[in-house]
């Protein structure tokens, strides 16, 4: 039984090895989409307008802002999961996963209503002017306006997936699309192709998160005997007993993705006050350093059905073991990238336009961006760990530290002293002083005597 597989890799495997199968997946399949995202940028690129460029680069907050519904119903449901899991409470797990799939589907279908009935004041909080306007709004109209709900129903069924230990197939979800969206790019963003320039890539979005929610339910269809998650609707009307631990972790979570795209659409607007190249640069410059970026948030977020369900099962030191391992790997590969980063700025940023202007920009915000690497794989563990364990306030008030506290007030600051390229040092000086704060709150945590097995 599949299951009983799972309960073996949980409790049994070696921690290197229970590790590397969850993590490697989950960081896979966070690169692909990475790669996928960088496809958009390529593509749109090779056209040479940095209007369209710029287009995809202001309506990034939207498309971020997924993530909260994501955060929600994904990792609040997924954390529900693995703790039952770890107390072989299954029907919970059966509630919450049922919960996490339709008010995901439903929170998608409400989010594409609003963005486009409020289109017009979106474009200008966004930081669209008259140049970049209309090319903006032809990306938003793909990837949100038809495309919000299958965008954050595939990721939740990836992260329902995951949480019952199964994830390869989580990662072949979510990688399906994205392959298939780097294949549609070409087709329909260059002139030899549809020659449709930045709607062309909302449009290939589109389609390849159709296709990856198609994957999911055929796969969950086909593991129907073997899986607790549950699609049947009664089970969604049953599980309000579960919905205030769904909440408990998935609200601190999506209010933290709200803030990072309230410092995304802050940093956006700071940009485009310097032009269009700016914005194309500092677009080029993030879709880059997302590489890196995501294989630590990938293996933060790997790890966590292990942290969830040693957790919840009392064994503490599996649970230490886990993430004191993914923290020395993963601060071993990503400072290595670092330094390749920092001296291969310009190369880099040359390969996506070569334009002098955008590719002078675009290394010096590379550079500043790649700094703070080292410090983020600390706090994206440190937060994984807080969402796994059930800690939805500690999750928060790091997100509120990240942000409210730290960033946003350094982006004002350094754009006041270093007009332009100070913006790309707010995250590294956020960064270093959150680092030692998850330094020091996992440490409280592995100090706890006792876990309590109801959480």
């Amino acid at each position: 039984m599949e299951n009983e597989r799972n309960v073996t890799l949980f409790e049994q495997a070696p921690v290197p090895k229970a590790v590397a199968q969850l993590a490697i997946p989950t960081i896979l399949s966070s690169l692909v989409m990475v790669l996928y995202n960088i496809a958009d940028t390529y593509f749109v690129g090779i056209l040479n307008n940095p209007t369209e460029n710029a287009a995809v680069t202001l309506a990034a907050p939207v498309l971020l802002a997924f993530n909260a519904v994501n955060n929600l119903f994904g990792v609040g449901s997924s954390s529900m999961m693995s703790r039952a899991l770890g107390r072989k409470d299954y029907e919970t797990v059966r509630r919450s996963s049922s919960v996490g799939i339709y008010a995901a589907l439903l929170s998608g279908l409400l989010f594409s209503l609003l963005c486009t009935v409020f289109r017009h004041p979106l474009l200008t909080l966004l930081g669209a002017d008259d140049v970049t306007a209309a090319a903006t709004l032809s990306y938003l109209k793909w990837t949100v306006s038809f495309g919000a709900a299958p965008a954050i129903l595939n990721v939740v069924l990836a992260y329902l997936v995951r949480a019952e230990g199964a994830s390869l197939h989580a990662s072949i979800g979510t990688m399906s699309g994205c392959f298939l969206n780097i294949l549609l790019d070409p087709i329909f963003i260059l002139p030899q192709g549809c020659n449709l320039g930045a709607a062309g890539a909302g449009l290939a979005t589109f389609l390849s998160n159709c296709a990856a929610c198609l994957y999911f339910f055929l796969l969950l269809y086909a593991k129907r005997k073997s899986s607790c998650i549950c699609i049947h609707p009664r089970k969604c009307l049953m599980g309000k007993t579960v919905l205030p631990g769904i909440c408990a972790v998935g609200i601190p979570a999506s209010i933290q993705n709200l803030l990072n795209v309230t410092g995304m659409t802050l940093l956006n607007n700071f940009t485009s006050g310097y032009g269009e190249h700016a914005v194309a640069a500092m677009g080029i410059s993030q879709k880059i350093n997302m590489i890196p970026l995501q294989i630590a948030l990938g293996f933060a977020q790997g790890i966590m059905p292990l942290v969830s369900y040693s957790y919840a099962s009392g064994n503490r030191k599996r649970m230490k073991d886990s993430i004191l391992f993914a923290m020395k790997a993963m601060l071993l590969f990503i400072t290595a990238i670092s330094v390749v980063y920092f001296f291969g700025s310009a190369a880099l940023t040359e390969a996506f336009m070569k334009n002098e202007a955008i590719v002078s920009y675009g290394s010096a915000f590379l550079r500043g961006f790649c700094l703070s690497l080292p410090f983020l794989c600390i706090d994206f563990l440190a937060v994984s760990v807080f969402q796994a364990i059930g800690k939805g306030k500690s999750a928060l008030l790091f997100a509120i530290l990240r942000k409210i506290i730290l960033e946003i007030p350094a982006l004002i600051l350094l754009n006041r002293l270093f007009p332009l390229y100070g913006l790309a040092y707010a995250q590294f000086t956020a960064e270093v002083a959150l680092s030692a704060a998850a330094v020091w709150s996992l440490w409280r945590i592995f100090k706890q005597k006792n876990a309590p097995r109801s959480s």
